[in-house]
């Protein structure tokens, strides 16, 4: 399938409703929605920068369930991809910090899957993560069989697992098909995560060795590949179709060592690629106890939690089987050239960030 196939397709989706329209995926989902003549309504707490003649904007709070019931209106397909990224345990936040990611990760998924049934929508595609189902084991190859994670370590997946579990219940209630996406790391143009933290830790001079020893490979999900992904399954939501009820690794099919995969984007925006490296268990204890000293003793927070260095030190890879075969997905882009489409938004990311630090 070539790389305008989808886009044209997408124009059957009637039209369409994104959650979390001024994020990182929401934008980029938008503007292909756009760009394939889609009329797209985006919903988000900011503002959506795009403009478009058929791009409609809300702003509002996804727990404002009347107001997400009216979003949903006239709506034929909605893409949820409105989250908040918490990789801390429940136990390592404040109350504060946990309601608010189970208001907006799981009561906002559950105020659209209302609005969705309150309002005729026909497809519901959510953005999931592949961390439902990672406990803590290396895993090579992990497909759509896994169990869910049951002991839950960290707060998105905590809320993500039940929230995917809640849209994938309700597949088939008053004419409304859903289906969940399960994304690994993802990257490219808008990416305000997974670089944008790599990009502080360069510019604080923190990243002066490689975790672990090298060997541990996981996924990446290139932006324009997930959405890709997102679009085929879409378009399978439907009497007969495919993907009803069901959920998909996403992803860009090249496990890789997270190191290996970030050198061209350290070397490209001039710093050093770290040439040492250290153990992940002796790593992985200092960032425990260092922890644990922030919660107890309300110490200074380490520069990033034990999970993250867990998360890139063992095996971490899933399969694209199902969706290949289900679907039809292959990635657009391999990461070579994702990469070379994406490193001079890194570049500009890195001088924003720069410039921020020196004023």
């Amino acid at each position: 399938m070539n790389k305008q196939k989808t886009v044209a397709d997408a124009a059957a989706l009637g039209r369409v409703l994104v959650t979390g329209g001024a994020g990182f995926v929401g934008q980029n989902l938008a503007r292909t929605l756009l760009d394939s003549g889609c009329k797209v309504r985006v919903f988000d707490l900011a503002l959506c920068p795009l403009e478009h003649e058929n791009l409609e904007k809300i702003q509002g709070n996804i727990c404002d369930e009347a107001l997400v019931a009216e979003a949903c209106k006239d709506i034929d397909t909605v893409f949820h991809t409105a989250a908040i990224i918490e990789i801390r345990s429940s136990k390592a936040v404040p109350e504060s910090v946990r309601k608010l990611s189970y208001d907006i990760n799981l009561g906002g998924t559950k105020n659209i899957v209302a609005g969705c049934l309150q309002q005729g929508v026909q497809r519901l595609i959510y953005t999931s993560s592949n961390s439902v189902v990672i406990n803590g084991q290396p895993i090579s190859h992990g497909d759509e069989t896994m169990a869910y994670v049951e002991d839950y370590r960290d707060l998105y997946t905590e809320t993500k697992t039940k929230a995917e579990r809640f849209v994938l219940a309700n597949n088939g209630k008053n004419g409304l098909y859903t289906c969940a996406i399960r994304p690994s790391g993802i990257w490219g143009p808008g990416d305000q995560t997974m670089f944008k933290l790599l990009i502080e830790q360069l510019i604080k001079g923190v990243l002066k060795v490689r975790p672990g020893d090298g060997s541990a490979k996981l996924d990446n999900s290139y932006v324009h590949n997930l959405i890709h992904g997102k679009l085929l399954a879409a378009l399978q939501l439907k009497d007969g179709g495919s993907s009803p009820g069901e959920a998909y690794f996403i992803n860009d099919n090249e496990p890789v060592n997270m190191m290996d995969f970030s050198r061209p984007v350290i070397e490209a925006l001039g710093h050093p690629f770290p040439k040492r490296t250290i153990p992940f268990k002796f790593l992985v204890a200092i960032l425990t106890v260092w922890q644990k000293g922030h919660e107890w003793f309300k110490l200074p927070e380490p520069p990033q939690p034990p999970l993250a260095v867990e998360r890139i030190c063992i095996d971490n890879y899933f399969s694209i089987e199902k969706a290949r075969d289900q679907l039809g997905y292959e990635p657009l882009y391999n990461t070579e050239e994702a990469m070379k489409e994406c490193l001079p938004y890194y570049h500009q990311l890195h001088q924003q960030m720069l410039a921020a630090l020196r004023k």
